[in-house]
This record gives structure tokens, sequence and C-alpha cells, in this order.
């Protein structure tokens, strides 16, 4: 997503191996980009959310086995 140009302080945004200045864009490419980090935001939420419930499921896999082992 966009990044500072250390030369001159301007964001610039690289796509597809190109690179744009920000403050070039309309608003509406400045929405798009803007849902597009809303988008990675919650795809990285949810993938926490996946790991939690992961380990927690192990964790329940390990307390049944050692449940069903000292029974």
């Amino acid at each position: 997503m966009p990044e500072k140009d250390s030369n001159n302080k301007k964001s610039v945004l690289t796509f597809e191996g190109k690179k744009y200045i920000m403050e070039d864009f309309s608003d509406d490419i400045k929405d798009v980009i803007k849902s597009l980090q809303i988008a990675d935001a919650q795809i990285k939420m949810h993938e926490d959310t996946l790991k939690l419930l992961s380990i927690g499921k192990n964790s329940l896999v390990n307390d049944l086995r050692e449940k069903l082992e000292n029974s």
C-alpha cells in the first residue's frame, strides 16, 4: 500500500510494479485505495482470529486426549 518517498516526502503507491504519487489521484481512486486497506486489515484480523481458534481447538483436543488416556 502507500509509502512515503524519502526524497520529497510524498506518498507513493506501488501497484503492479509501477509507482504513483498519491496526491495526483482523484478522490475516487483514493477511495478505492482506502477500501483496499480496510479489506487488508479485515483479512488480517480474521486470519488472527482463525489462528486463535486453532490454538483453542488444539488445546481442547489435547485436553480430550489426556482425559481419555486417564479414564
